[in-house]
């Protein structure tokens, strides 16, 4: 039990929620307070009626949320948000958000209590505030950043909590898998066989950790180089899949590979210089595709039958240009999307969508919160974080 505690006053926040015009249609206004990093103001008007933001979704994903029962958290490093999704009341999309500078990895807990993210230079631990039963603005489940570990700029990417709790992330900068230290910026656990080193030199650019029976196991490279930058000249087909507990190559020939994921048996992966979503067949030590999304592909959830995949708009530099994926999308008529999409694994086909519209063009990971109906956070541009204030019941000692 807890205790919660808001102190009365009112306040105008640079985040929060806004709702639509329709269940399928949520716009951000723009706010006087800047919302962006300075890199992302760049363009912006600094008054007008246009939204910076809006968010559509397909005709059913609200009743999918319901259905499943979840919430869905979703990073951007690109505007430095998290966003948090689910449903209103009226069963219009909710749409929540705060700024974390570079929004990357994300991490939730089985029971949907804790969320994992990676920003810039920290790590941070989000703990739900709200005990059961309990709302705040209408919300079922408020994130407040309790711990934030300051780490330095490692550039990490996906995060994992292993079955004993310990932190697990990659530390791609340095091209390895770390946990955290209590006195230094970051302890190395793992690193690939053909790295020579561990330096901030980004040789390889591994970037994805799978989890199998709890502990880590699986990971993504965009090359195997070992000189600085080097990954960046093998984009297009230099990808691999590492097993950490017997450092043999699983799998090569891929384009961008990102987050690697363990789900009924079988190793999944965004092939993301494709735009696919596949398994990987450990025997043969192939890339078998599943479904095509149209857009550059970093985050991965699992929800029971059912993948959710991030989508971006690739940028228009050397990283992202030359990929397959261009000429997919040429050959299909399409253009990039930024978003996410459910994929039914039973079929490949698409089952739902979201798509972000405006000043938002990339986002890297996503989680499923269970249990979760509208969540929501506290961030750091307001004073709400300071007239939040949440006590522990419990037996207390004599005067």
């Amino acid at each position: 039990m807890s205790t919660f505690l808001e102190f009365p006053e009112v306040f105008a926040s640079p985040g929060g929620e806004w709702a639509g015009q329709s269940p399928a249609r949520v716009n951000f206004p723009h706010h006087p307070i800047p919302a962006f990093t300075p890199n992302m103001s760049q363009g912006t008007p600094s008054t007008g009626e246009e939204p910076w933001l809006e968010v559509l979704a397909s005709r059913y994903l609200t009743s999918w949320l319901a259905e499943q029962n979840i919430g869905l958290a979703v990073s951007t490093y690109q505007s430095g948000k998290l966003f948090l999704l689910g449903r209103q009341p009226s069963g219009q999309l909710s749409v929540f958000e705060r700024t974390f500078p570079q929004s990357m990895g994300l991490c939730a807990s089985a029971d949907g209590q804790t969320v994992w993210l990676a920003t810039q230079y920290q790590l941070w631990r989000l703990e739900n505030a709200l005990a059961e039963g309990q709302t705040h603005q209408e919300h079922d489940r408020l994130y407040v950043p309790r711990v934030g570990h300051t780490t330095g700029d490692l550039d990490i990417h996906d995060v994992a909590v292993e079955d004993d709790g310990r932190v697990v992330f990659v530390a791609t900068g340095f091209g390895c898998v770390a946990t955290l230290s209590e006195r230094l910026s970051f302890r190395p656990l793992w690193r690939p066989p053909f790295l020579s080193a561990i330096v901030a030199e980004d040789r390889c650019h591994l970037n994805g950790l799978a989890l199998r029976d709890g502990k880590a196991r699986y990971v993504t490279c965009v090359s195997q180089s070992d000189v600085a930058d080097g990954w960046r000249d093998a984009r297009r087909e230099g990808g691999c899949v590492l097993d950490i507990a017997t450092n043999d190559v699983l799998a090569t020939g891929l384009s961008m590979p990102h987050s690697p994921r363990w789900h009924r048996g079988q190793l999944w992966l965004l092939n993301a210089g494709t735009g696919e979503l596949g398994t990987i067949d450990l025997q043969r030590g192939q890339f078998e595709p599943v479904a095509f999304c149209p857009g550059f592909l970093r985050g991965l959830a699992f929800v029971g039958d059912y993948a959710v995949v991030t989508l971006s708009k690739p940028r228009h530099d050397v990283t992202f240009s030359g990929l397959p994926l261009e000429q997919t999308l040429t050959s299909r008529r399409a253009a990039p999307q930024c978003g996410l999409q459910v994929i039914d694994l039973r079929t490949g086909q698409i089952a739902h969508w979201i798509r972000f519209e405006g000043l938002v063009t990339e986002l890297y990971d996503t989680v499923a919160l269970p249990g979760v109906v509208r969540p929501m956070a506290l961030g750091f541009k307001t004073d709400e974080i300071n007239r939040l204030v949440t006590i522990e019941s419990g037996p207390t000692a004599a005067p």
